[in-house]
């Protein structure tokens, strides 16, 4: 189960203190995919649970505006929510990589393959 972030605080502070506890509490597949994006290991610097905007993304690599979110089972119920928000990271100039949890979790090869090519720009 992930972290709960905090309703009382102002919302930049309250994302600020969300992404701090998801980068403590990563779930398997994040923990897995980042073993492999660390240390710019794809030539391109990561960071994990980053604040753009209003979201919190799990990895950006901010020198080729990428982020790459590892969807799990419970985004299978919000594709509409994650298209809206795949558009608004969009209009503030980053790319959208979505990996299924269960690729990065039975192949992590072809996962990290798919990241680098859009590392590449493709």
């Amino acid at each position: 189960m992930r972290a709960r972030c905090p309703s009382t605080v102002p919302r930049s502070r309250q994302l600020a203190q969300c992404a701090h506890e998801l980068r403590s509490a990563p779930t398997w597949s994040e923990r897995l995919l980042w073993e492999r994006l660390s240390g710019s290991q794809l030539g391109v610097g990561f960071r994990r649970q980053l604040v753009i905007g209003r979201y919190i993304v799990d990895f950006a690599a901010p020198a080729v505006r990428l982020v790459v979110e590892v969807d799990g089972g419970s985004h299978r119920e919000r594709q509409r929510a994650d298209a809206r928000r795949d558009r608004a990271l969009a209009g503030l100039g980053w790319r959208v990589l979505r990996i299924p949890a269960e690729l990065v979790e039975s192949d992590i090869d072809a996962a990290v393959a798919r990241v680098a090519e859009a590392v590449d720009g493709g």
